[in-house]
């Protein structure tokens, strides 16, 4: 069954390696933002490990998260655009902002989901590798700094190879096109999401049951 798997997809993933997290065909469903005057009394923590849709989604699905945006950071370039970011002339990598309320979940959580719903080892995430898709721990404070380099050395024993995450400063986030915007929730059907997204988020799900909403 597991060859018979591999053989189904693999058509899909040589297609999608060269289309990378590319916009696809979209649902009729709109974007609704929620409005900052309801995010105020919420924390926020910046993540990027590949495409942010399948990150988005990971992290909606997560107790205590109120809301997460899909955008830009780590580079240089103001107001960067998909296309720049995917061109590689902007030193962004795709991020996801989470907002989150700490009464309910903390930033060492948030890191834990982080580390378990990638291979932290890799430029990307399968099928989308390279500076855009690059794995970053973003902290505001020292001690989120502290957290994030702690989780990275007590992970880096387990794995056979470098953990390459880099942990950085946050900057500045930008956020991306509304049409990225809850784009697995809204395009359920889209060739990626079925064969990348969804069983990302399914995986995440079944190591950390009891984190899901």
């Amino acid at each position: 069954m597991r060859q018979l798997l591999i053989a189904t997809l693999l058509p899909i993933f040589t297609i999608l390696s060269f289309q990378e997290c590319e916009n696809g065909s979209s649902t009729q469903n709109s974007y609704q933002a929620i409005s900052e005057a309801e995010l105020a009394d919420q924390s926020v923590a910046y993540f990027a490990s590949g495409c942010f849709w399948c990150v988005e989604a990971i992290y909606e699905s997560v107790k205590g998260v109120k809301e997460v945006v899909s955008g830009y950071s780590g580079g240089t370039k103001a107001n960067p655009t998909y296309e720049e970011v995917g061109r590689k002339t902007t030193g962004h990598a795709e991020t996801v902002a989470v907002y989150y309320d700490p009464t309910v979940i903390n930033f060492k959580t948030l890191v834990d989901v982080y580390y378990g719903s990638q291979d932290p080892t890799t430029y990307g995430q399968r099928p989308d590798f390279g500076e855009p898709y690059r794995s970053i721990i973003f902290y505001s404070t020292a001690e989120e700094k502290k957290i994030a380099e702690a989780a990275k050395a007590a992970l880096s024993t387990k794995y056979s190879k470098p953990i390459v995450t880099e942990i950085v400063e946050f900057k500045k986030f930008w956020p991306a096109e509304d049409y990225h915007q809850d784009f697995e929730k809204r395009n359920p059907n889209q060739s990626y999401v079925r064969a990348v997204s969804v069983p990302r988020l399914n995986r995440f799900k079944e190591k950390f049951p009891g984190l899901l909403k």
